[in-house]
């Protein structure tokens, strides 16, 4: 018999864990540094021929040197950046680059990263596979940060979802609004509301706080809801739509926001030196990931370089970290300038020089990590 149930936090986390790049790259998800690469040397068919692929590529070209032989290319966050520059200034850059179209590359450049990262995300990962038993098994009371667009993080959780876990992604979705012209979205529980549950079943709430956006969000600039689209995250580069498909008979369809009809976002947070957080979602992830931080007792980070273009990330872990929170950074490479970075965030920081795959595969080092 199924009753309805509020999930609970408690008042203290027991960890919190913040997911970098390095997290994702076990299952070929690229870094930051080798998604421009991927766009820029060819190969990639659906890009090259695309009408959003060639107007990226053609101001690249025009603004940024490289030499794809010796493997020299611009760093994705300096042309982000670049194009910042006279967005944020209101200029045109010449009579080829008008100030209008300058905002259409950014968004195009932002596509192309939607589909570089989609291309590596179609999969199930075995290793955030084993991170999630070990965590709901282990330390249910822990939440995660990410900083990472892919999805792969969330397919795995589907494996233990029968288990009654509840994904909290911490932001209102369009999916739980009961409007008729949103019911076949509905499908998405709403953590932070009852839960119907059978009786002797206390499911867990684990938030998950994509900081700089995901593959698999939606975002209308008319009615700014975002939508939930678990299993559809591929777009269109020559007209730049989100595609979706039907089930069973697989037919592609372009989505539209089912309130106003109005197209689609993609509601990822690109790099840049020049970076602008303001987006009212951002905003609120950014608030909510505060809260986290504040009431944990452990933070520990996982394939993250802490980069010089994420300023924001660093001001709000500084701002919130409090003095008898431990902080563990898992890095396979031992380098002084990043040891020295975490350490300037606290001085309580401990150091495992290992990959996340190496750390999943080792009893010591998981024990270590998260304790019975």
């Amino acid at each position: 018999m199924k009753t309805l149930k509020f999930l609970h936090y408690p008042h203290k986390r027991d960890i919190v864990f913040v997911l970098g790049a390095g997290a994702s790259r076990p299952d070929g998800v690229p870094l930051q540094r080798d998604i421009l690469p991927q766009i820029i040397s060819g190969g990639i068919e659906e890009i090259e021929n695309s009408d959003i692929g060639r107007i990226v590529l053609e101001f690249i070209k025009d603004n940024f040197e490289y030499n794809v032989h010796s493997d020299h290319y611009p760093q994705l966050e300096a042309v982000f950046g670049f194009l910042d520059y006279f967005i944020q200034h209101n200029e045109s850059l010449n009579l080829k680059y008008s100030i209008e179209k300058i905002r259409d590359i950014k968004e195009y450049l932002i596509k192309l990263i939607h589909y570089i990262v989609n291309f590596h995300t179609n999969k199930n990962s075995g290793y955030y596979d084993i991170f999630w038993k070990t965590l709901i098994s282990r330390v249910p009371n822990s939440s995660v940060i990410t900083l990472n667009y892919d999805t792969l993080l969330e397919q795995a959780f589907d494996f233990h979802f029968k288990d009654h876990c509840y994904i909290d992604y911490s932001i209102p979705l369009m999916n739980y609004e009961k409007l008729p012209e949103l019911a076949q979205y509905n499908f998405w529980v709403n953590p932070r509301a009852p839960v119907p549950v059978e009786e002797s079943i206390t499911p867990i709430p684990i938030k998950i706080i994509k900081l700089h956006g995901s593959l698999n969000w939606k975002y209308c600039n008319c009615c700014n809801q975002t939508l939930l689209t678990p299993w559809d995250r591929k777009i269109d580069l020559n007209k730049g739509k989100f595609l979706g498909y039907t089930y069973p008979d697989n037919l592609e369809y372009e989505y539209s926001c089912p309130i106003d009809g109005t197209e689609f976002s993609t509601l990822i947070v690109p790099p840049s030196y020049l970076k602008t957080i303001y987006h009212p979602i951002i905003q609120q992830l950014l608030v909510e990931a505060s809260r986290e931080i504040r009431v944990t007792k452990k933070i520990v980070f996982i394939g993250y370089s802490l980069s010089d273009a994420d300023l924001h990330i660093k001001a709000l872990f500084k701002k919130h970290i409090t003095p008898g929170t431990d902080l563990v950074v898992i890095n396979p490479k031992k380098k002084e300038t990043l040891d020295l970075s975490y350490k300037s965030l606290s001085h309580n920081s401990k150091f495992i020089y290992s990959s996340f795959e190496e750390i999943l595969l080792d009893k010591n080092l998981l024990d270590e990590i998260f304790p019975h």
